[in-house]
């Protein structure tokens, strides 16, 4: 995109805003008229995006409270107790709460971005990809002829992340109605796994023909109910008869396993996808951060829970590589229904997460489809969109290796890369990077601690996928590895 114009005054012109699956997108023009410096003026801060956006569906505190519980308090949380077989008990606790922290603090420091990045482009609010975009378009010089490759940069990522996301939702509905199909039926080999998923097309289909997130608001409340039964359930399980000594289990895990670790619990605590469509839906944004805040509160409540079920987990049924809930007994009818209620769940969420995928493609291939075929043609766009995810989790068939991939390549670049880079390149000519350069520093040691997690990550990972002792994987089925 284009230029830097001093001559030209900013656009100050008032932007109704209507939000519905579009906002999700970054096809938005960006303000035309830049000013000379990237410093917030005077006549910036006398903009409010807030008073300026005009939501034809706008979410409550309670739905945006909801939707981010959701977006975070998915599958993740049933594979805490498999990151702390990687990291061992005492190192698990430490390093769960700082990643909570750090992946917390990535966040408000995008939205704080985005809204002065609002005020200087005139705008009423920013999706995440435009947010990365007008960071460089108001930037420093040498890097403003990036703004339109950072936009395109996200979006793909957001594409990648959140399909890789959704396979491994898919996985987690599949195993949970296999085995409760499988008790009932007596025989564990009368369907495979990919039958389930397979089967599994006819409800997500027609979920995810929904297109505006408003309408989502009742599924994620249920679906926050169910998955909070089934936690109830699981902690019932953990305790009942006791759990073992802390003492008992080794403090701190292999060195090797580290970044299994670090990939699984930044997997199941980010929903940076969702952030920004969420707080440019609500009614009231200015509650969004802040203390107590929305986000505050929410991520609040998803740290405790996901800590707790590490810690309990751990200790119940030491070292595991599957969702806690297959070690619950299937013979019991609790342990049935928490099957069941997590299938359900992660089903809705499924839905939730698809919104933001799905209108990033739609918003680059609308324009060149004929208005009388644009319905029927995002009915076939979204039904293969969820067919790809469906093939993805049956091919790659392995729970570590896929929460790793997402969580060392996607989640540690889209949740803690970006907004890093967002947040220095837009205090760079502001300079405002505080006393010391404290932001630019502590933003270059989260640089370097993502990196770590996408290099080693990934590579344990991979090779994790394509050890030729795991049985699990089709590669392994059907191919022999040198």
């Amino acid at each position: 995109m284009s230029s830097y114009r001093p001559e030209a005054p900013p656009n100050t012109t008032k932007t109704r805003t209507v939000f519905t699956i579009d906002n999700f997108s970054s096809t938005s023009k960006l303000a035309e008229n830049i000013g000379s410096t990237n410093t917030i003026n005077e006549k910036d801060e006398l903009y409010n995006p807030f008073d300026e956006r005009n939501v034809e569906h706008p979410n409550s505190d309670a739905g945006a409270l909801l939707h981010l519980l959701k977006s975070s308090l998915g599958t993740g949380i049933l594979a805490m107790p498999m990151a702390f077989t990687y990291g061992g008990f005492t190192f698990s606790i430490i390093g769960t709460l700082i990643t909570g922290l750090i992946c917390t603090h990535c966040v408000h420091i995008l939205v704080k971005s985005s809204h002065d990045l609002c005020k200087r482009a005139k705008r009423p609010s920013l999706t995440f990809a435009e947010t990365a975009e007008v960071a460089f378009e108001y930037g420093p010089l040498g890097v403003r002829k990036l703004a339109s490759f950072a936009r395109i940069f996200v979006n793909t990522a957001l594409v990648l992340t959140y399909f890789g996301g959704n396979s491994v939702y898919v996985y987690f509905i599949s195993k949970s109605t296999q085995e409760v199909v499988q008790y009932y039926k007596g025989d564990e080999k009368t369907f495979v796994l990919e039958v389930y998923m397979v089967l599994l097309l006819i409800v997500l289909i027609p979920l995810c023909q929904i297109r505006v997130l408003k309408w989502l608001v009742p599924f994620s409340g249920v679906a926050n109910v169910l998955m909070f039964g089934a936690i109830t359930i699981t902690l019932y399980y953990l305790f009942k008869d006791g759990v073992t000594s802390p003492n008992e289990r080794p403090q701190v895990g292999p060195i090797t396993d580290w970044p299994l670790f670090f990939c699984t619990v930044i997997f199941a605590m980010e929903g940076i996808g969702v952030i920004m469509p969420v707080e440019n839906s609500m009614r009231n944004p200015q509650r969004f951060l802040g203390c107590p805040g929305i986000l505050n509160i929410s991520m609040s409540i998803v740290l405790s829970l996901y800590t707790l079920m590490g810690i309990f987990g751990y200790l119940k049924y030491g070292t595991i590589k599957e969702p806690i809930t297959s070690e619950i007994p299937i013979d019991e009818v609790p342990g049935q229904m928490a099957r069941i209620f997590i299938a359900v769940a992660i089903t809705f969420t499924y839905a939730l997460q698809y919104f933001v995928p799905m209108d990033i493609i739609w918003s680059s291939m609308k324009q060149s489809i004929p208005k009388s075929y644009r319905n029927i043609a995002q009915i076939s766009m979204r039904s293969l969109a969820v067919i790809a995810t469906v093939v993805i989790a049956a091919v790659v068939n392995n729970l570590e290796s896929l929460i790793g991939l997402v969580g060392a390549i996607c989640f540690s670049i889209l949740g803690l890369m970006v907004p890093c880079i967002v947040e220095i390149v837009t205090c760079w000519d502001a300079k405002a990077f505080g006393i010391g350069y404290w932001k630019l520093i502590k933003d270059i040691i989260i640089l370097l601690f993502a990196m770590m997690t996408l290099v080693s990550g990934s590579y344990s990972s991979i090779e994790n996928l394509i050890n030729p002792g795991n049985p699990e994987t089709l590669a392994n089925r059907y191919f022999v590895w040198t």
